[in-house]
């Protein structure tokens, strides 16, 4: 890793969602609440759809640290507000989110902060999503 500096950007970051993930996230979270794999329930209770768990999108989001970094250890603190659903369809394509990133300060301590851009369709799923990481010395 170069130089890391206020304004550095992260390499940015597509990840698929698909159902099979979702399965997958309500057995490691034991959260099997019907909206995120049943239709009828989703749109029931008005979604537009199965959706994905919220801190699978906020995880898949991390992955855009984890990966600059090279390491998840590094991440210090972590947060961010759902603020739209990701809509996941029930085919092979899934729903892409796509993630950016930005340092928006490198600390004395050296930490820095990362602000992370997380879109599902091209309209922000993630609001205020920061993460606190050690930098590499």
């Amino acid at each position: 890793m170069s130089e890391v500096t206020a304004g550095t950007e992260l390499p940015p970051l597509d990840v698929r969602v698909r159902r099979a993930d979702l399965v997958r996230y309500a057995g490691a979270s034991l959260d099997f609440n019907p909206i995120h794999w049943n239709d009828r329930v989703a749109e029931d209770v008005g979604l537009p759809g199965v959706i994905a768990h919220g801190m699978l999108t906020m995880a898949v989001a991390g992955r855009l640290v984890t990966d600059w970094l090279g390491d998840p250890g590094r991440i210090l603190e972590y947060s961010a507000r759902f603020v739209r659903p990701v809509v996941v369809p029930n085919d092979d394509e899934g729903a892409l989110v796509e993630l950016t990133g930005k340092v928006r300060e490198v600390r004395e301590d050296g930490t820095a902060r990362v602000d992370i851009t997380a879109k599902f369709e091209g309209k922000a799923v993630l609001g205020k999503a920061v993460a606190i990481v050690r930098l590499p010395e």
